[in-house]
């Protein structure tokens, strides 16, 4: 049987975008992402190597997949990670790289990895206060994180995303100093709503902070905000842009207004398991297949059969929901 030229499933969602976690380890540690202590990280003979992400990254170019973001744990604590990104934006079909990271070692690193051919940057940036910075990472760290900010501008990235998890009752007073920051510093702000992905399994649906909330504290601060245009349909955040012109923002809205229905997104985690879903209970092994005889053929349809078992929806807004049982920091952001 022929492969598809394109990853469809049965709903008849295209999926283009790919994302590859690259390490399940961490430098802070962000109660909605993974425990405070006693992780058991995966030893690093389970990690899948740069050639074999290389190798999983070119099938999935041929079945149509033309974006990648590079995700953890933390991407930047995986040594040597601008000789992976050098890879990745030379493969036939690859039309963008990006990288999610909590910025720590983004000061260090950036130079490198613009020099590597990383197009965009999303970094994490919860608040402006050392004080919820150290509530939410339980480590320290703030300062170092807006230095990476600055030096990212400084070497030239020019696309760069602030990405903040809006939790209610810790960072309800961040939202409008977060848009001052990202309109004075041009930089793009997107808020997320806090999701059931956190390891100590202590989130309730009222710590969420929804889009809607935050859109109206913003518009009492800033002015209306104006509906953006949305170039990728499939894109999860709703854009605005601020009436004055000073800025662009967007909300990500997953437990109170699901977008699953133009979900266009797979991930690998760092061990080689391919997920359909943020939210998937199950999961398709590549890394089983990359270190054995399989061929290109095979692992590309093991991909194939993991979109097409792909489900309608994650279900966070229904009572038969189940929170799947690895954390963010195990299945890539």
């Amino acid at each position: 049987m022929s492969l598809p030229t394109q990853l469809v499933d049965s709903l008849g969602r295209i999926h283009t975008n790919l994302r590859i976690s690259v390490t399940d380890r961490c430098n802070i540690r962000c109660f909605y992402c993974m425990p405070n202590e006693n992780i058991q990280f995966r030893p690093r003979a389970e990690i899948l190597t740069f050639e074999e992400i290389e190798r999983f990254t070119r099938l999935a170019a041929r079945l149509g997949v033309n974006k990648l973001r590079l995700t953890g744990g933390e991407p930047l604590v995986r040594a040597d990670l601008d000789q992976l990104i050098a890879k990745l934006v030379v493969v036939p079909g690859i039309k963008d790289v990006a990288l999610t990271t909590n910025g720590l070692l983004l000061a260090q690193q950036a130079e490198g990895l613009k020099r590597a051919g990383l197009q965009r940057l999303n970094i994490s940036l919860d608040g402006l206060k050392e004080e919820t910075f150290q509530r939410i990472a339980r480590r320290s760290g703030l300062q170092r994180v807006l230095d990476g900010i600055a030096e990212a501008q400084r070497v030239g990235f020019e696309k760069i995303r602030l990405n903040a998890v809006a939790i209610r009752g810790i960072t309800d007073d961040e939202i409008v100093p977060l848009g001052e920051f990202a309109r004075q510093q041009n930089l793009e702000l997107r808020f997320i709503e806090f999701m059931p992905l956190d390891a100590e399994g202590n989130w309730e649906t009222s710590q969420v902070l929804s889009g809607d909330v935050i859109r109206g504290r913003l518009e009492s601060a800033f002015g209306n905000l104006v509906p953006a245009e949305r170039p990728d349909p499939s894109q999860p955040a709703m854009d605005y842009q601020f009436a004055d012109g000073r800025g662009r923002i967007g909300f990500i809205n997953p437990v109170s207004q699901p977008f699953c229905g133009a979900c266009n997104r797979l991930r690998i985690t760092a061990e080689g398991q391919i997920r359909n879903c943020l939210f998937s209970t199950d999961e398709w092994d590549a890394r089983a297949l990359l270190r054995s005889s399989a061929s290109d053929d095979e692992i590309a349809r093991h991909l194939v059969e993991c979109v097409q078992a792909k489900k309608p929806g994650h279900g966070i807004d229904s009572d038969e929901f189940v929170k799947p049982e690895r954390a963010m920091y195990q299945i890539g952001g």
